[in-house]
């Protein structure tokens, strides 16, 4: 009679374990993405009132899930890998062949770190960050990145991306691209924005 009990307690632990939609277990991220899709925004000496004088690039690499609409507003499920700040040469205003590494030096071949910076009581992500747009809303976030590097290859035009990162949660983040990257010169001050990404997106 006890072990019928102890069984009958075992299949209802089971069971009641199945229902609560696994509350114990974590929700994994998809830390090596495919992105299929992306371009570069080139802002020329940035940060020059700031004394640093190398040119900034902006990177934005995509899975094939999310697109854009008509409209310009982000859609549907999958990863947005968001760069802020490439700091390249003063002379280069594409995005040149190399190893870049995070960290907030400014120096060429850099990428800045994501960060949590608060203006006027308000907090706002800069630098390195991917977003995770979820079938479950609830998983719906976005990731700081702290360290690691990006390898930059480019053959007639034809770039070769490969993340090698590690998250403000301590987690790794790969990732590859492999394809075309349109560049935008957004340099000029008639064009300038502040480069804080506010992002538009609803789910498909």
């Amino acid at each position: 009679m006890k072990s019928r009990n102890l069984l009958i307690l075992f299949v209802v632990s089971f069971l009641i374990s199945c229902g609560s939609g696994q509350l114990d277990s974590q929700f994994v991220y998809n830390i090596n993405p495919n992105y299929t899709w992306g371009y570069s925004e080139f802002y020329g000496a940035y940060y020059a009132d700031s004394g640093i004088k190398n040119n900034v690039i902006s990177l934005s690499l995509f899975t094939d899930s999310l697109k854009t609409n008509s409209i310009g507003t982000l859609t549907g499920l999958g990863e947005y890998l968001y760069l802020e700040d490439l700091f390249v040469n003063p002379t280069d205003t594409l995005l040149p062949a190399g190893t870049y590494t995070i960290n907030d030096t400014g120096l060429p071949f850099t990428i800045s770190p994501g960060k949590n910076d608060t203006v006027d009581n308000v907090v706002y992500q800069i630098g390195a960050r991917i977003f995770y747009y979820e079938a479950n809303a609830a998983n719906t976030t976005t990731k700081l990145i702290k360290s690691g590097t990006l390898t930059v290859g480019n053959s007639e035009n034809v770039y070769n991306l490969d993340c090698n990162f590690k998250t403000s949660d301590n987690k790794d983040l790969k990732g590859t691209f492999r394809g075309s990257l349109p560049h935008s010169n957004l340099s000029l001050s008639s064009q300038k924005s502040p480069k804080r990404l506010i992002l538009n997106w609803k789910r498909k």
